[in-house]
């Protein structure tokens, strides 16, 4: 990585040479962006000498890449860093230096309170900051600041190392590109807006050209990422606003692209525009998660989501009328503050009506520092336990039975990785299921049509009937 990319305040008079034979260690916690992101992480470190390992006992560099939303996610990171400070005790024993770097969204929330609490991490920096690491470390090894969770003015996917083919065909033939950061939306349990800050999109040209890499190197399936993805509104070579729909065309017109799909959305973005790609664009996946949080138009408007249940049904029928065979997922908080038994009716209803193939439901926790942590009357947690199971065994009937009603039908699948026993593939469905059929590892990166034979409980099985006429642009 060049320092003159850098900011300024980065000063390179502390810079030591590259030494070989290192190794790092990235840990993801949470979602797709975190994947991404730690992938990204492991390609800085590779461009500085370090070989990746997926043994923390054999790094002398070890990344945990953390995440806010969940309940308890700091003292989840707190207690991985009590074993990692005995990890690097042990090390340092037989002369072997260990660097521990807390990156992500609870080290943007709380980087001072992690150096606080566990002296032994040498470097915080948050999830904006990370393209920096190099230089970063390098203050840290001379003990200057130790805290990085600015929100700098530089596009850091300009300065990232590209990954290596190498690095690509190890992580298989499905990847993950983030196309847009940040929320405004400001939902008023999320985090997000103050983890992750405003909403920003990477421009067209950019996505595309990483997208390219990634097909050269046998990635047949690309998933675009981003905490509010459908409000993508990057700018193309010339200028023009080029919305989610425009750049899922651009992609599928690349040669070697499989299937495409994108992840997470919010209602209030799904346009007309974007409905219409499910229709046009043959490339992607029938499958969309939308998530509600819940059905009550009450509890709605106190999580700030600026839409109605009557809303999001309407996409709905809108997205099926687009494309009949598309799939839907979703999220939702269970016991919200003041949700009442009415309220938590009206989420069930609303799954009924909706008929999900799979869906996650999670109690609702609250986060420091948003709205909704404010609020009173929270929901006692033994009928928050029972709401959440209810919502969960609907959710896994649903799951259940769209399975069941794929059996007969042939679906595309990528292949990715050998089975459990000698002559099994595995792949993903359309919708995201694990398919297991009979095939030879010369299959692998390979899109089949494949006649569903069998629903299990987790996974479906299948009949390979053809490859597919388009091929990734290198097998793996």
């Amino acid at each position: 990585m060049p320092s003159t990319t850098l900011t300024q305040s980065l000063e390179r008079d502390d810079a030591i040479a590259p030494r070989p034979g290192r190794r790092v260690f990235v840990k993801s916690f949470g979602c797709q962006m975190n994947v991404y992101d730690s992938q990204r992480m492991a390609d800085v470190a590779a461009a500085e000498g370090y070989e990746e390992t997926a043994q923390v006992e054999d790094a002398d560099l070890v990344i945990l890449n953390t995440c806010h939303i969940r309940e308890r996610a700091s003292e989840k990171i707190f207690t991985e860093l009590g074993k990692l400070r005995e990890l690097k005790d042990e090390r340092a024993q037989s002369g072997r230096a260990t660097t521990l770097v807390v990156a992500g969204c609870v080290a943007q929330a709380e980087g001072g309170e992690i150096i606080r609490r566990q002296p032994a991490v040498d470097l915080v920096v948050g999830p904006q900051s990370y393209h920096r690491l190099p230089d970063l470390l390098r203050r840290a090894e001379n003990g200057k600041a130790r805290i990085d969770t600015e929100f700098p003015l530089e596009d850091k996917f300009l300065h990232l190392p590209a990954s290596s083919p190498a690095a690509i065909r190890a992580r298989g033939p499905s990847a993950f590109v983030t196309v847009q950061e940040g929320c405004d939306k400001f939902c008023s349990f999320c985090v997000v807006p103050y983890t992750r800050g405003a909403e920003v999109s990477r421009p067209l040209s950019q996505i595309v050209e990483e997208i390219a890499r990634l097909v050269a190197s046998g990635v047949g399936e690309v998933t675009l990422i981003g905490q509010n993805v459908n409000a993508y509104h990057g700018r193309d070579a010339a200028g023009r606003d080029v919305d989610l729909a425009g750049l899922l065309a651009a992609a599928a017109a690349l040669p070697g692209v499989l299937r495409l799909r994108y992840a997470t959305s919010h209602p209030n973005d799904m346009s007309d525009s974007l409905i219409a790609a499910h229709r046009d664009i043959g490339a992607l996946a029938p499958y969309l998660h939308l998530p509600i949080q819940s059905g009550s138009d009450r509890i709605l408007a106190a999580m700030n989501r600026k839409h109605s249940a009557r809303d999001y049904l309407d996409i709905v029928a809108r997205a099926r009328r687009a494309r009949p065979d598309i799939a839907l997922s979703s999220d939702f908080i269970v016991g919200f503050p003041d949700e009442s038994d009415a309220d938590f009716a009206a989420t069930l209803a609303l799954v009924r009506e909706v008929g999900y193939a799979t869906g996650y439901a999670f109690k609702y926790s609250p986060r420091p520092g948003t709205p909704a942590a404010e609020l009173d009357d929270p929901v006692d947690e033994a009928v928050k336990t029972v709401r959440l199971a209810e919502l969960l065994a609907l959710l896994e009937a649903q799951r259940l039975a769209f399975g069941q009603s794929l059996v007969g039908r042939r679906l595309e699948v990528l292949f990715d990785k050998s089975g459990r026993r000698p002559g099994q593939i595995v792949g993903r469905s359309p919708y995201m299921q694990s398919v297991y059929a009979e095939g030879g590892a010369d299959r692998i990166g390979a899109m089949c049509s494949v006649e569903i034979i069998r629903a299990g409980a987790n996974s479906l099985t299948g009949r390979i009937v053809a490859t597919s006429s388009r091929e990734t642009g290198a097998k793996l």
